[in-house]
């Protein structure tokens, strides 16, 4: 491969690296670039952006066989599809606590570890739970 073809390349990771930035970016400064017409909600990435609109479009083609729920992700059917029979797969080692979601299995064991790793930016104070934060520093 040519000099040229090389530096073609490189150019063109540089230019996905920055845009992948500068949409990273977009999360943490809280610019919404893409806003929902019908729900007003605001989204910083186009993919969620996508993915928010199939719950008004009706678009859910993953359908879950014991209720009448449809789902746009195959993550979210299988996620739905625990909390059917009670399955709770995700059992904590400290009590007798157990869980369905693996996100609610991680944020109880918080509970037990004392790791906060949400921390407020201005005061330093750490949280175990992103909504706690969140309340956090609307106040």
């Amino acid at each position: 491969m040519g000099r040229n073809h090389t530096n073609a390349f490189s150019v063109i990771r540089l230019s996905q690296k920055k845009r992948d930035l500068t949409s990273h970016m977009k999360t943490h400064n809280g610019e919404k670039s893409f806003q929902c017409s019908q729900c007003d909600i605001g989204f910083s990435r186009n993919v969620d952006f996508k993915s928010h609109l199939k719950k008004h479009s009706g678009d859910n083609p993953l359908q879950c066989r014991l209720c009448d729920k449809s789902f746009s992700k195959k993550i979210h059917l299988i996620t739905h599809i625990r909390t059917h029979p009670g399955e709770k797969p995700y059992q904590c080692n400290h009590c007798d606590k157990a869980f369905s979601h693996k996100n609610s299995f991680k944020r109880h064991t918080r509970i037990h570890t004392g790791e906060k790793p949400y921390k407020c930016s201005q005061c330093g104070q750490g949280f175990s739970d992103k909504d706690n934060l969140i309340c956090h520093l609307r106040r």
